[in-house]
Formats: C-alpha cells, sequence, structure tokens
C-alpha cells in the first residue's frame, strides 16, 4: 500500500477528498505516495478550524505569540535530519541542499521570534491642542500561502512564519508534487504551542486554488510559481477584493566585466546555475561575459568545471546535484534544450539522455552549456528551469546592463567584478529586484526582503522582513482628544478640522 497524504486541519489529519495526485521519488522514477486533491468542501473546513480559533490567536499578546516560534525554531533544529531526509526524497535535491532550504526559511522564523518589536506602531503627542495621534498594526484574519513545488520548506515558512507572529490564522497550499515537509512543519508548529486551527494544510490543484481566490474569508493571498499562474492569481484575487502579493519566474543574468576573477566566477556559477538542478527562481541561468577576450576566457575555464560535475541520487554525499522532480519536467527541460540548438545556439556541453547506473528510471539531466544564445530566442526569453547554462555575449558595459533590465524577468541579476564604480553604477541602473555584487545567489536575508520586478512578481509588497509585516497586516491610525470639560466656540465644528 502507498502512503496517503492528508490534510492537516484543525490540528489534525484529515482523510478526505475523492481525487489523488501521485508523489514521486525523482531518483528512483518511482511513485512513492499519493496526496489527496481537495474541494472546496475540504478548504470550508479549514476556514472553519481558522475562523474558531483566530480570535483567541489574536487577541495573544506578541511576546506570546512570538515564544510559539521560538519554540518552532528548536523543533526545526531537532528535526532537521529527518525533514532534509523527507524533502529530498520527494524533491530530489541532495541533502545538503535540503537543509539549506530548510534554514532559509528557518531565518524567517529567527525574524518572526522578533514580532514583538517589528509590530509596534508609531506616536506623536501635542499633534494638536490636546490631541495625540497614534497608529497601530492589526491581523488581517485568515490568510493562505500557496507555494511551489522548488522550495517545499524554505517558501511556506516565509510566508506563515510572519503571518502567524502577526496574530493571523492561515491555509497552507503547498505543491502537490512534494507535501509531506508543509503538513510535517504544521505538525510541528502545534507541537511549538500554536492553537489548532491557526495553521492548516490543504492539498489540491487548479480546482483548490480557485475556491481559495473566491473565497469571502480569506483576507490575503501569497503565492510563488510560474508568471503566467501568478498574474492569474494576482488578476483574480484582486478582483475578489484579496491583498494579493504573486511571485513569478525567472531569467537570472550573471555579467562577467573582464577584470573579474574568472576561477571564482566558474565556482559560483556551475553552483548558481546547477545547484538544485535549476530548479531555483534564483538560479543564474544565463551569463554575460563583457567582450569576446572575456567570452572565451570564461568558457575554456566553464567547460571542464560543467564536465567535473557529479549527478547523483539525492542522498549521495558527493553529488553536487539531484533529478528534477518528474518525469514531465524532465521532458520539459530536454524539449527546451532542442529549441535552443534549433534557433542556433551552439550546443557545447549536452545533458540530455543521461542515465545513472543503478537509478536508469530517476529523472535527471546532466549539466547542459550553450554558447552564442542571441536575445530574440525563445529559450533565452522563457525561463527553462533545469540545469542549463547559457553564455549570452555583450560587447560593452552598456549592452550588459541593457539586457536583463529589458528581459520580461526581473528577479534577480549579479555582477561579478573587482570595479566599485562599475558595480555601483550597474546596481543603480539596472531593471531587476534583487541585485548581486560578486554574489551569484542574492536572496537577501531574512530582516530584509525578497522580490522581483516586470513579470517576476505582482503586487506592490514584498516577501518577509518588514515587507512581509505590512503584507500581513493593516494600519490602524487613532487620532485621539480627552476634553478638559472646556466647550469652545461650537462654530468650529462645522469646519474642517486642523491641526494649526
Amino acid at each position: 500500500m502507498l502512503r496517503q497524504i492528508d490534510h492537516f486541519i484543525g490540528g489534525t489529519s484529515v482523510a478526505a477528498g475523492d481525487r489523488s495526485g501521485d508523489v514521486f521519488n525523482p531518483s528512483a522514477g518511482e511513485v512513492q505516495a499519493t496526496v489527496r486533491l481537495g474541494t472546496a468542501t475540504d478548504l470550508q473546513k479549514a476556514v472553519d478550524a481558522a475562523n474558531a480559533a483566530l480570535p483567541g490567536w489574536a487577541a495573544t499578546n506578541p511576546q506570546r505569540r512570538a515564544r510559539v516560534m521560538f519554540n518552532f525554531k528548536a523543533l526545526i533544529e531537532k528535526n532537521m535530519e529527518e525533514l532534509a531526509a523527507t524533502l529530498a526524497s520527494e524533491h530530489g535535491k541532495v541533502i545538503a541542499d535540503a537543509k539549506g532550504d530548510i534554514q532559509r526559511g528557518l531565518e524567517v522564523i529567527e525574524f518572526a521570534c522578533g514580532i514583538p518589536h517589528a509590530l509596534k506602531g508609531e506616536y506623536t503627542q501635542g499633534a494638536g491642542p490636546g490631541i495625540d495621534v497614534y497608529s497601530m498594526r492589526q491581523p488581517l484574519g485568515i490568510c493562505v500561502g500557496i507555494t511551489p513545488f522548488n522550495f517545499p520548506a524554505m517558501i511556506p515558512m516565509w510566508m506563515f512564519g510572519v503571518a502567524i507572529a502577526c496574530g493571523n490564522a492561515f491555509i497552507l497550499k503547498p505543491s502537490e508534487r512534494d507535501p509531506s515537509v508543509p503538513v510535517r512543519l504544521a505538525e510541528l508548529m502545534k507541537e511549538a504551542g500554536l492553537p489548532d486551527g491557526i495553521l492548516n494544510v490543504v492539498h489540491g490543484d487548479k480546482e483548490m486554488v480557485d475556491a481559495i481566490l473566491d473565497h469571502p474569508d480569506v483576507k490575503a493571498v501569497s503565492f510563488v510559481g510560474s508568471s503566467d499562474i501568478a498574474q492569474y492569481i494576482y488578476s483574480r484575487g484582486t478582483a475578489n477584493g484579496k491583498r494579493v502579493q504573486a511571485f513569478g519566474g525567472a531569467k537570472n543574468h550573471g555579467i562577467v566585466m573582464p577584470d573579474a576573477d574568472l576561477d571564482q566566477v566558474v565556482n559560483d556559477l556551475t553552483g548558481a546555475a546547477f545547484g538544485s538542478a535549476g530548479e531555483r527562481c534564483m538560479a543564474l541561468p544565463v551569463v554575460v561575459p563583457v567582450g569576446e577576450k572575456t567570452a572565451d576566457a570564461l568558457r575554456e575555464k566553464l567547460i571542464p568545471a560543467i564536465e567535473a560535475l557529479r549527478v547523483g541520487v539525492s542522498t549521495d554525499p558527493d553529488a553536487h546535484y539531484g533529478p528534477v522532480v518528474n518525469e514531465a519536467h524532465k521532458n520539459r527541460v530536454e524539449e527546451w534544450i532542442q529549441t535552443c540548438a534549433d534557433e542556433g545556439g551552439e550546443l557545447v556541453v549536452d545533458g540530455r539522455g543521461f542515465s545513472l547506473q543503478g537509478s536508469e528510471k530517476g529523472y535527471f539531466v546532466g549539466p547542459t552549456l550553450f554558447d552564442h544564445v542571441k536575445p530574440h530566442f525563445r529559450s533565452y526569453q522563457e525561463e527553462i528551469f533545469g540545469p542549463v547554462l547559457q553564455i549570452v555575449r555583450a560587447a560593452d558595459f552598456n549592452e550588459a546592463v541593457r539586457l536583463p533590465s529589458e528581459h520580461q524577468y526581473g528577479n534577480g541579476v549579479a555582477i561579478f567584478t573587482r570595479n566599485g564604480h562599475a558595480a555601483r553604477e550597474f546596481a543603480a541602473r539596472v531593471n531587476v529586484g534583487m541585485v548581486g555584487i560578486n554574489v551569484p545567489i542574492p536572496v537577501p536575508v531574512a530582516y530584509h526582503t525578497f522580490g522581483g520586478w516586470k513579470r517576476s512578481g505582482f503586487g506592490d509588497t514584498n516577501q518577509h522582513g518588514m515587507e512581509g509585516v505590512k503584507f500581513w497586516t493593516k494600519v490602524k491610525t487613532v487620532t485621539a482628544r480627552w476634553p478638559d470639560g472646556g466647550v469652545g466656540d461650537g462654530g468650529n465644528a462645522f469646519i474642517i478640522p486642523t491641526m494649526g
């Protein structure tokens, strides 16, 4: 019998839903479990549980809410090995990378431990005669996170950590491709002292997503996934009066200046382009060397580095990366490789047809390198989301700035240089939301904020940090006067009040 992954509603496992989806072991190419695909009825059960628990949690003081986050942090650290093994078995990323997935989410939980300070409002004494003005941040109510397969621990914690610490109830709809870790996170939150109903996990596909977007009790939705779906979620959610942040795809560029340390660049590029089999929205799938001399030298160093990469099962401690998530995604990546070749890209290293002895059914794609890729190629314009690196040569610095700036995606970009002026100029001019200077994957630390521009992000507020606190709360401003008994000039009551 295959393991069955159920919903987690009201603090307990709930077996509901007539439909189910397969959960694979990507290293073996086999089904290892099935996950229930819920309906609007199952969502309503989660909403009912959240509504029942919400008043008490919202009224709990921020310090006590923070203590739950402290307890949860300790439990994550205690169960790190188990969580990483489960994550790797369903996603395919190697164990060390799975631990990184968990750790980057845990850093946002650490930020949420400081929620009493982050929630403090503003106060002005004597804004007018006997008048004080102050603001407070209050929870929205029931909030929802719809998360992708590529970070099944990090992105859920990015969302629910801050939302719950702010006093909201939360419903998590994780990817049906690797749902076990999100359920386990909810179980650990309960163990940490979170009241039943404050964190619920419902599984499903588009039917569940549409039910979320249409439900009147859902006040805010955060999404990470492909850009087309992000735009759909943003449009439908906001049309229904919800607060929505929806983060989409990416095509991040790495600019290599002639003065860059190429050995360091190659080391950074191989990790950023091929780590996690390229299944990261902050991967670096495009490298832009400035000048032909730089391009030729970089290519010469890249080829042996790529050929030395070890692809293995997720439990192989010596593997640099593992399989992609499923067979359909493997086929899609290989189709993009053929597309780029057909468009005129020079296929320098071809990762198709990769087979691992003993795991021949696994969903492996070898590292792939293209040179002389042009901006009009569809394979350059779209996100491949696999272990494929494209070299797009730039004649000069201005062209290197223009390429990522004019691309439809604007998630992340990096520049490699020893020149401080060039780095400063690039950071100021490039039309991209997150910039790395000699940092290949510029994901900001938890107390800053994460978010891309253009078709990489829909909505006005970013993930985690103080931007996250703003997204998951609403501001109430109070203007207070305590009369001293004098009535004053009654005629002034008919004039718009001023503080002059």
